[in-house]
Order: C-alpha cells, then sequence, then structure tokens
C-alpha cells in the first residue's frame, strides 16, 4: 500500500468544478461507467511516503481509459507498460504491474503526478486547464524535501513542471532526453511514453532508457 502523505492542498476535490469541461467530461462518464474511477486522480506515491522521494515523474493527464478507469497513474494503458517496465530495469519500482492498482507494484524513492489531474477530451487539456491544475502539482513539489531528479514526459508536463517551480521556460527548454539544472534539481525532459510516439518510432524502448539512465546518474 503507497503512503500517501502529502498536504490536502495537493489534492483536488473529488468532484473538482474548477474547470468546467474537464468536470463536465468527468460526469460524463460517471453516468456511461459508473464502477471506474472518473475523478482527479492522486500521485502515485511509494510505500515510505513523501520523504523517501528523490525522483519525480511529471506526466500530462490521465488517460480515458487508463488512469481514469483506474485511478492510478499510467495504469490501465500501454503508457503504463513502458514506464513502470523502464521504473523497474532502474530500481524506482519493484513488484509486478499487472495494470490495476492492487497489484503488487510499489515504486521505490519515486512517486508520479500528473500536471493535470483530470481526463481531458481527446487528451488534449487546453491552456487555461493546465494553470488552473498547476496549484495541485507545486505542493506535490513542496512536501518531497529529498527530491533531486524531476523526469517530465511530454513538452506539455515539462513547461508546467517548470512553471510550477517558478522558473523560466527558457532556463530548462524541452529535448528528448535533455537536462538542466533548475532551482535546486536536476530536470530531465523526455518524449511521452504513449503508444502513439512509440508506434511511430518518435520514441524507442532504448531512448527512454536513456532518459532514466540519465535520472539515474544524476542520483549518484
Amino acid at each position: 500500500m503507497q503512503l500517501d502523505d502529502l498536504p490536502a492542498a495537493a489534492h483536488p476535490a473529488p468532484d473538482c468544478p474548477i474547470c468546467p469541461r474537464l468536470a463536465a467530461f468527468r460526469h460524463e462518464w460517471q453516468a456511461r461507467e459508473p464502477s471506474w474511477f472518473n475523478a482527479p486522480v492522486p500521485p502515485f506515491m511509494p510505500v515510505d511516503g513523501a520523504a523517501s522521494v528523490r525522483l519525480l515523474i511529471s506526466g500530462l493527464a490521465p488517460g480515458l481509459r487508463g488512469a481514469n478507469r483506474t485511478g492510478r497513474p499510467f495504469t490501465g494503458d500501454y503508457a503504463g507498460d513502458l514506464l513502470y517496465s523502464t521504473l523497474k530495469t532502474f530500481g524506482f519500482a519493484r513488484g509486478t504491474f499487472e495494470a490495476r492498482p492492487d497489484d503488487t507494484l510499489e515504486l521505490v524513492e519515486a512517486a508520479i503526478a500528473n500536471g493535470v489531474r483530470c481526463v481531458p477530451p481527446q487528451n488534449k487539456p487546453t491552456g487555461p486547464e493546465i494553470n488552473n491544475c498547476r496549484r495541485f502539482l507545486t505542493p506535490v513539489v513542496s512536501a518531497m524535501p529529498n527530491l533531486r531528479v524531476i523526469v517530465t514526459l511530454g513538452r506539455i508536463a515539462h513547461e508546467t513542471t517548470l512553471r510550477a517551480l517558478g522558473v523560466r521556460l527558457a532556463e530548462a527548454p524541452f529535448s528528448h532526453c535533455g537536462s538542466a539544472d533548475v532551482a535546486g534539481y536536476t530536470i530531465v525532459s523526455s518524449y511521452h511514453c504513449s503508444r502513439y510516439n512509440t508506434n511511430t518510432g518518435r520514441l524507442t524502448e532504448e531512448m527512454f532508457h536513456a532518459v532514466f539512465a540519465k535520472a539515474r546518474s544524476a542520483l549518484g
């Protein structure tokens, strides 16, 4: 069982109304699939809690049939298959990933949080929605006193993470496997591990592994 000892400010209300379009989309899917999670998805935390986190993976938003269905980031769609196998390879996870929140997968000195907590239509949050949800990302980072490295998955996640840290985008431009030391953290950026990116060859397993090799090296 993960230990979520984050402050209340890091969690939207279960029926968060801040973004009307996202709330309406959630309500639509609550009616269509009442057994799904269909709520703002909380960060995936390690069993030892926020103080143990040295690596934060920053994603964009829950997938409709992934985290929006299961309630755990990157759980239930292809992106999780690649992400969690990679985390296990580099010692940031253990157990068995079975694409459901009650499997035996645990994070080790790592946490995962999305910049936008609610599933957006067509997987595309708007600029105001991204800005609105940043109020929940900032306290996640602040609650991790031993955090040293942040891996950002995709340009949007990268940019909202920098803004949450109060960093100008020019200080850490996005590029695959690029890195920068800003605000006391090493930021390593990656293409998102989506099925589209892997199917088109934009992101290969080797390229993704290179990102986490760099993150592991930065932790020493």
